[in-house]
């Protein structure tokens, strides 16, 4: 079975910088051979981090809130229609080997959560979730890098500890 990389964060607008950073990091997980998953929609780092994926040749397959495709990404190789809302993030959270979460609001910070409550690795890219979940932190169950390189770094260990 293929490894799944969840990727999460903001779903609009993004700044050029953060759209090259989901870019970019859609782009390595291809490249790594790991399926990118995420919440499929045509904006922000779902977009764009299917986007580097896809151009990689990679698979991607998001995960909608809507009943149809209507919002989806044209990046998407496997839409997987919900009509669940924000449930979604629940799905996305238990469908990840690891989740790697891009700055976002409060749907990004459910889907950490979900995971962490899961059992799921957590890779952090360029924000810190605070306090809150400083446990998990020391636990090695989330860790914060800067970089899409080091993320991919820390998901390859996370991966050979859960072995």
């Amino acid at each position: 079975m293929r490894t799944v990389v969840g990727v999460m964060g903001a779903g609009g607008v993004l700044s050029a910088s953060a759209e090259e950073t989901a870019c970019r990091l859609g782009r390595l997980i291809a490249e790594a051979g790991w399926v990118l998953l995420n919440g499929g929609r045509d904006g922000g780092v779902m977009d764009a981090s299917a986007r580097g994926a896809r151009e990689a040749g990679g698979l991607v397959v998001g995960v909608l809130p809507d009943a149809d495709t209507r919002r989806a990404s044209p990046h998407l190789d496997v839409a997987i229609r919900t009509g669940i809302a924000d449930g979604r993030n629940y799905v996305n959270a238990l469908s990840s080997d690891v989740l790697v979460a891009l700055p976002g609001r409060a749907g990004t910070l459910s889907e950490v959560c979900f995971a962490l409550l899961a059992g799921r690795t957590v890779v952090l890219v360029g924000w810190d979730a605070g306090p809150a979940l400083a446990e998990y932190a020391e636990l090695g169950q989330l860790l914060r890098v800067e970089t899409p390189e080091e993320s991919v770094e820390a998901v390859r260990a996370a991966l050979a500890r859960e072995g």
